[in-house]
């Protein structure tokens, strides 16, 4: 049984990709740092599905915290197999406007948590010689988003850090590759009225918003056999929009 670690999972996309690895068996853990009321009813919720599921509360933007976080992982399930690099939060506004901690934030939750989970997660899938990173990143980081300066930014240094990981360990068996998600129905996007929704789901080729459930199907596919080949990827989920 595979043992399965998504950052940022108490709600929206990594709530979806842990639900998603847990009903197939997988051995699952859950983290969060601010929303604890949240990660505790998703774990009351997931144990209806399957026993096989903790929560750890860390912020993974502290690398300390996440090597509390691996610690407690490796007690319940032993070695991460697969990790899942959701954490992530937006900042919407001009840049000219933000403060240094608003940016230090961004970059922090966004980037620096998937280079601290990474680099404690492949010190065992080096020796392994097996394992499998997913980061999930944004399409604003492949093309930039006005008002989302540090945000786009944060997310191209994902795509850029899991382009040279995956070629940095693919020799040890490892497989890195991030998504790129476009507009996505979840709490992240709720700064939009509704009429900002209809407009831009006007402009995706599809029509309409992906689901997060969309972005756990890809997810799990990722770190499947059917996708051994597939590694130092951005795959891009958008409906066509970018």
């Amino acid at each position: 049984m595979k043992n399965v670690l998504v950052t940022g999972s108490s709600r929206g996309i990594g709530k979806s990709i842990a639900e998603k690895f847990l009903a197939s068996g997988f051995n699952v853990a859950i983290n969060s740092n601010k929303s604890i009321m949240e990660l505790n009813q998703t774990f009351e919720n997931f144990k209806a599905i399957s026993p096989n599921i903790i929560a750890i509360s860390a912020d993974v933007s502290d690398y300390n915290q996440c090597l509390f976080m691996f610690d407690e992982f490796q007690k319940k399930f032993g070695d991460v197999d697969i990790l899942i690099n959701n954490a992530g939060i937006s900042y919407v506004g001009l840049f000219n406007q933000m403060q240094p901690q608003n940016w230090k934030q961004v970059l922090d939750t966004n980037l620096n948590s998937v280079i601290n989970c990474s680099h404690i997660a492949i010190q065992s899938m080096i020796k392994r010689h097996c394992g499998i990173i997913i980061n999930i990143s944004s399409v604003w980081g492949n093309v930039g988003a006005s008002c989302e300066t540090i945000y786009s930014a944060s997310k191209a240094g994902v795509n850029i850090f899991t382009k040279s990981l995956a070629k940095e360990i693919a020799p040890s068996n490892i497989r890195v590759n991030a998504i790129a998600c476009g507009a996505i129905d979840t709490i992240m996007n709720n700064n939009l009225s509704g009429q900002e929704k209809v407009n831009l789901a006007n402009e995706i080729p599809l029509g309409y918003f992906g689901n997060c459930s969309d972005v756990a199907d890809l997810a799990f596919f990722l770190s499947q056999n059917d996708a051994k080949y597939i590694t130092g990827q951005i795959i891009n989920l958008d409906g066509g929009w970018i």
